[in-house]
């Protein structure tokens, strides 16, 4: 009996984006300015909710563990020579992982060196580092000392709601050790603290939780939707319900209320920049090119890592930094479609009045099979909720500043 031919694969967006048009219609691709390489592809917690091991992609099953010496020295040329091309004299280095401190305190300070070595003296590296936080012991503090790299360290909030998700491959919580990391870093070398991180949890009090990081000190608090899409939706999603913005929203009252800026909140800082007529610098929200690229252990060169959310192979690109410069990855369509602001959104976001200051959200969160990331992000709703209360209140504030007046 023949055999039913197998469906071909419909290309799904971005992948038929036209960029030979886009340039003839005047548009110019932005260089990249922040570099994330991946120095470490495991990592020591399991935490449930990971991007990287829990969810679509499991590419790094087959990526070598660390980062190999001769791999770091031809990832700094070709960034050197990226930054150099474009006239920057400046870029922005993230360490990443897995866990970024299994390499070891040496291989980190090799890798610190040959980025230093290949772009000083006339392209400044800064150098900042994400982490778990429960390896932080004094060698790496000297270290972190000695390069100047700030960290930034993730803690999901108070003991009970951290342990919740973030343990060991045994089950047991670490929100203990990684309040160690912190205290370690703070005690020592607390300008190097970058900020925290915190993955939103719906079954977590939000106020409660804030107050709970604010406890560091830390200059910064990023919070993170968990990654979904509309294959998979995020844990407790509604697609009416705005249960994240609602989350969102009682933090926002709580850190916008206090009687002096306790710390900043990247989002609320960027939404409230976009409802007063700026720019956005960051990915999740805003229409502004995102100018950054991943290296992966084995030294390719990828799309932002929390696209392995999305599906299997969603990060790759046929290039490496063996065989290819950083230039070449400006002109693939999955990397241009990040960069094209209005033209990248759904005929959904188009027509809603908030666009501008949305962007569509996290280009991760617009995946749909069929549609690819033609779509608006599965948080719509609960963006929309969030950014229309932000502008109520900045409104009602500056009508406030104007009747003073």
């Amino acid at each position: 009996m023949a055999r039913s031919p197998v469906p071909e694969r419909r290309p799904e967006w971005p992948e038929e984006l036209d960029v030979e048009r886009l340039l003839g219609e005047g548009w110019r691709p932005t260089p990249f300015r922040e570099f994330i390489l991946k120095i470490h592809s495991r990592c020591n917690l399991a935490c449930d909710y990971c991007y990287m091991y829990e969810m679509a992609d499991q590419s790094w099953r087959s990526q070598p563990r660390r980062m190999a010496r001769v791999t770091v020295e031809r990832v700094a040329e070709r960034i050197a020579e990226h930054a150099r091309a474009h006239g920057r004299d400046r870029v922005d280095i993230v360490l990443h992982g897995g866990e970024p401190l299994l390499v070891g305190v040496e291989h980190l300070r090799h890798t610190a060196q040959s980025l230093r070595k290949a772009c000083e003296p006339d392209v400044e590296v800064h150098l900042r580092m994400q982490t778990n936080g429960v390896l932080i012991d004094p060698h790496f503090l000297d270290l972190f000392e000695e390069f100047g790299i700030r960290v930034g360290v993730s803690i999901d909030g108070a003991p009970a709601d951290h342990d919740r998700h973030r343990t060991r491959a045994n089950g047991r919580g670490t929100h203990a050790e990684v309040r160690a990391g912190i205290e370690r870093l703070n005690a020592r070398h607390g300008h190097l603290l970058a900020g925290l991180l915190a993955t939103i949890d719906l079954e977590s009090d939000p106020v409660t939780t804030y107050e709970h990081l604010l406890d560091y000190g830390p200059p910064g608090v990023d919070f993170l939707l968990p990654h979904g899409n509309w294959d998979e939706p995020p844990p407790g999603w509604s697609p009416t319900e705005p249960r994240y913005g609602a989350w969102m929203a009682a933090v926002f009252d709580r850190w916008y209320g206090a009687p002096e800026r306790e710390t900043n909140i990247r989002m609320f800082n960027e939404i409230i920049r976009l409802v007063l007529g700026g720019s956005s610098r960051t990915e999740s929200v805003g229409l502004s090119p995102a100018a950054l690229v991943v290296v992966e252990t084995d030294g390719s060169i990828e799309q932002v890592d929390s696209l392995k959310s999305a599906f299997e192979g969603a990060t790759r690109t046929p290039l490496h930094t063996f065989t290819h410069p950083f230039d070449d990855a400006l002109y693939l369509p999955s990397v241009a479609a990040r960069q094209i602001g209005a033209r990248a959104l759904s005929p959904t976001c188009t027509a809603c009045p908030l666009s501008r200051v949305c962007g569509g959200g996290l280009y991760p969160h617009r995946y749909a099979s069929g549609s690819g990331f033609l779509n608006p992000s599965v948080y719509c709703a609960d963006l929309y909720h969030l950014i229309a209360h932000i502008q109520r209140t900045v409104a009602a504030d500056v009508a406030r500043i104007r009747k003073g007046q």
